[in-house]
């Protein structure tokens, strides 16, 4: 299968810092996150394939595909390890890595994200890319952004959160709907129950309080599945790394540190 062009950024010098995007977003969700780490850490972002200025092949896409492509990005740039930090698809993508290219990881972070869904979950995958393949992009979008951020961080004029939220509206409704399609069948496919137990690089897990897409308690899941992965929690809705990106960049920074 064709491998795809991925766009990508670098910034800043240190120890490598790879961070991988939520479905439905490009590598300019991270900026916050990415400012606040940039003076001590060299920051690689991609966008995923289909996303943003990133190829999009034709489908099927499986999240071993999108670990696949995070391994070449990661080869590309110098071969690793790196701490990768991925959230939503970007935290799944986290798993399917450390389980297939543990050579590559010093460590991962896993936000907002989940390791299985059911078959009532999947039905609602499997209905939302019917909505998106057959009325587009738009039809989606409102509802996305309700489940992304609190409903205060999409008021908030004066801090500046209605208008990171209008961009990230702009941007996912210009993304390719085939392969945003794509994308949410790759996702709504996983299962990490088993690989995540082999896992051996040092882990830390992320939730929103607030995130009712992927609840507290697929974070805490996630958690016991990875041996001796640590939990912790921001105030936040799905996109935490957005509606919180200082925090979220200090609990990296923490975790970053503890590994010596």
């Amino acid at each position: 299968m064709k491998k795809p062009y991925l766009h990508w950024t670098q910034e800043g010098s240190g120890p490598v810092v790879v961070l991988s995007h939520a479905l439905g977003c490009e590598l300019g969700m991270w900026d916050g996150v990415a400012a606040a780490l940039k003076s001590r850490y060299t920051v690689l972002r991609y966008d995923h394939r289909g996303h943003g200025r990133s190829e999009a092949v034709p489908g099927p896409y499986t999240m071993d595909l999108l670990a696949d492509d995070a391994a070449g990005f990661i080869a590309a740039q110098g071969g690793g390890p790196v701490h990768f930090v991925g959230l939503s698809m970007g935290g799944m993508t986290a798993q399917a890595l450390a389980a297939k290219y543990p050579e590559l990881v010093k460590s991962i972070t896993v936000a907002n994200a989940a390791m299985y869904y059911d078959e009532a979950a999947r039905a609602m995958w499997a209905a939302r890319v019917q909505t998106v393949l057959a009325q587009g992009m738009e039809a989606i979008a409102d509802g996305a952004l309700q489940r992304w951020f609190t409903p205060e961080f999409r008021a908030d004029e004066a801090g500046g959160g209605k208008l990171r939220v209008a961009a990230l509206r702009e941007r996912l409704v210009n993304t390719d709907a085939a392969a945003y399609a794509a994308s949410c069948k790759a996702v709504a496919g996983i299962d990490f129950r088993a690989g995540n137990g082999g896992i051996q690089c040092p882990a830390l897990v992320i939730a929103g309080t607030r995130d009712e897409a992927t609840p507290v308690a697929m974070s805490e899941a996630i958690c016991k599945s990875i041996p001796g992965a640590q939990l912790q929690t921001l105030p936040a809705a799905h996109l935490s790394a957005v509606e919180q990106p200082a925090a979220f960049a200090a609990l990296l920074e923490r975790f970053f540190e503890s590994q010596g």
